[in-house]
């Protein structure tokens, strides 16, 4: 029997490295095809140039901007409202029909697929509340996408917070807003903004929702009404539209530097938090 369960858990192992190392070769794959063809169309006057197609000039200066704006208004809206839902989930809320409706309400949002965000985005934001093809549109239409996900987290970072601080400040006499506010929200705040930028791998690598609802205009955006294309609809258009390899490789391997580069911050930022607390 020794035997047996010797090389049974050496079949198991071995299928185990293989399945791991398939991953990694695809993703190894990927990022080498990403480098090969987009690398060598990278430039300085790429990144910040303006974008024409009708006059040969390929660059995606106002893309970027527009998805550094669509960023920006989405993590403010879905933070003010995440953090005060998951606020209300940690600290007020009582097990109960309101409780299992709100959880069972971000459940079902976490699964909707991204088309269907946008669809939404389309129809009431663009349509119903006549923002139009716009940032807010987009911006709006990815905060509702992204608030499973920033509630979930911070709602964890929140219960983690030591007891011990909540009841020693009640004991003082202090209220339980004030707890909250100026005890509790301070502790979590690292694991909330690591929460933040999370999403903002997700918010920039979004396509659907921004679709239909900031529009595809190469242009600087002037404003938050203003419509405009992000790096990953650009990405988009070009595959579909004119079919530019060179480009549409390196406007990918930008957008992966970039959202690496978040993940690589997000690391760094826990490997910090994670020494202090030790």
């Amino acid at each position: 029997m020794p035997s047996w369960r010797k090389y049974r858990d050496y079949a198991v192992k071995t299928l185990i490295w293989l399945f791991a190392s398939a991953a990694l070769g695809f993703l190894f794959w990927i990022l080498s095809d990403l480098v090969v063809n987009g690398l060598p169309n990278i430039s300085f006057d790429f990144i910040t140039g303006e974008y024409n197609e009708y006059k040969g000039i390929t660059g995606i200066a106002p893309m970027i901007v527009t998805t550094l704006w669509i960023i920006s208004v989405t993590l403010i809206v879905s933070g003010i409202i995440g953090v005060s839902a998951a606020v209300y989930l940690a600290e007020y809320s009582k097990p109960g029909p309101t409780a299992r409706l709100i959880r069972f309400a971000l459940e079902s949002l976490a699964g909707i697929p991204s088309i269907i965000y946008g669809l939404f985005g389309y129809v009431f934001f663009k349509n119903m509340l006549k923002l139009g093809f716009s940032i807010l549109s987009a911006s709006l239409t990815l905060a509702v996408m992204v608030l499973p996900f920033i509630i979930g987290s911070t709602e964890i970072a929140l219960r983690n917070v030591n007891r011990l601080y909540r009841d020693g400040s009640l004991a003082l006499g202090a209220t339980k807003l004030y707890t909250v506010v100026n005890l509790i929200l301070p502790c979590a705040a690292p694991r909330i903004i690591t929460a933040m930028l999370l999403a903002v791998g997700r918010i920039a690598g979004e396509t659907a929702a921004v679709y239909f609802t900031a529009g595809t205009v190469y242009r600087y955006p002037e404003g938050i009404m203003s419509s405009g294309r992000t790096l990953s609809v650009h990405i988009y258009m070009l595959a579909k539209e004119t079919g530019n390899r060179n480009e549409t490789y390196a406007s990918a391997l930008l957008l992966v530097i970039f959202i690496s580069l978040i993940h690589f911050i997000v690391n760094a930022a826990s490997r910090v938090i994670n020494a202090e607390k030790i």
